[in-house]
């Protein structure tokens, strides 16, 4: 039988592992396409395929709603993958100047979780904005017609939008989240810890493939054969540490974490606890 792994643009793990020749191959793999990484809870929960990818907020969402979630791996956080983008000459110059404000972000991602420790900082909470749900694209054109003030950003449109040069950075990611890809299924889908294990270690094989040949890696993500398009994913997967491994305590500490400033926004309906390894097995 097939394992099946639901890919998305916006895990380039998995969606790089669709692509590539070999990926996977002792796990007899099936890959299943879909646009939004928000959907992966949905899709786990019909049977749609057996474990996906997402940043870190998609699976604490999963069990605020009653799924019951199993980490299997995690990569290296990323602190170059997400900031705040305001328009070149606005007249913002600290978030603080966002209350009120409208703000594009891809919302339920892990763009909320980075959003709401940047208003922390300044007082703020996430009712002090007016949150504007878009997809990348989107969001980029609103910013640049004034339609929002600011747009909470994300590779790889992060860094191709800086290049034209109509933007800056009001807030850079860094290392305020951990902003991690964190591979997940739930409990419905049977995964034995063998499995998880293979998968787990499949993934960190294929992420040291990816990090010994980025330009591999950029060709096969340029859709449109467009040099532009792949120096900039070159650029984008040379930049990212492509490191994975098993889900340990460390993460799931992170995700309590997570679970926590989103209850204190307003974003979970009631306090979460993720359990960790010792109270749950896969």
């Amino acid at each position: 039988m097939a394992f099946r792994i639901g890919h998305h643009p916006n895990n380039l793990h998995l969606h790089l592992a669709a692509l590539w020749p070999g990926a996977f191959a002792s796990m007899n793999p099936e890959f299943v396409g879909y646009p939004e990484g928000r959907d992966t809870a949905k899709k786990l929960a019909r049977g749609e395929f057996d474990i996906g990818g997402t940043g870190s907020t998609p699976p604490i969402l999963a069990a605020a709603s009653g799924l019951s979630v199993s980490y299997v791996a995690a990569s290296a956080p990323r602190p170059a993958n997400g900031a705040i983008l305001v328009w070149k000459a606005a007249d913002i110059e600290t978030v603080a100047d966002l209350k009120g404000k409208a703000v594009a972000l891809v919302d339920g991602s892990f763009l909320t979780y980075f959003l709401a420790k940047r208003l922390d900082e300044s007082g703020l909470t996430l009712s002090d904005i007016q949150r504007q749900d878009m997809a990348p694209i989107p969001s980029r054109d609103a910013l640049k017609d004034g339609a929002v003030a600011a747009w909470v950003a994300m590779a790889p449109h992060l860094e191709q939008s800086l290049l034209s040069g109509e933007f800056r950075v009001l807030a850079h990611c860094g290392d305020l989240i951990p902003n991690r890809s964190l591979f997940w299924t739930i409990d419905e889908r049977g995964i034995s810890s063998a499995v998880a294990t293979d998968f787990a270690g499949e993934l960190e094989r294929l992420g040291k493939e990816i990090a010994a040949d980025p330009e591999k890696a950029a060709s096969l993500l340029s859709t449109g054969g467009d040099e532009t398009e792949r120096r900039a994913w070159t650029r984008v997967v040379s930049g990212r540490n492509w490191r994975v491994a098993a889900v340990d305590s460390a993460v799931l500490r992170e995700q309590q974490a997570e679970a926590d400033t989103l209850f204190k926004h307003g974003d979970l309906p009631t306090k979460l606890t993720i359990q960790t390894t010792s109270d749950k097995e896969i």
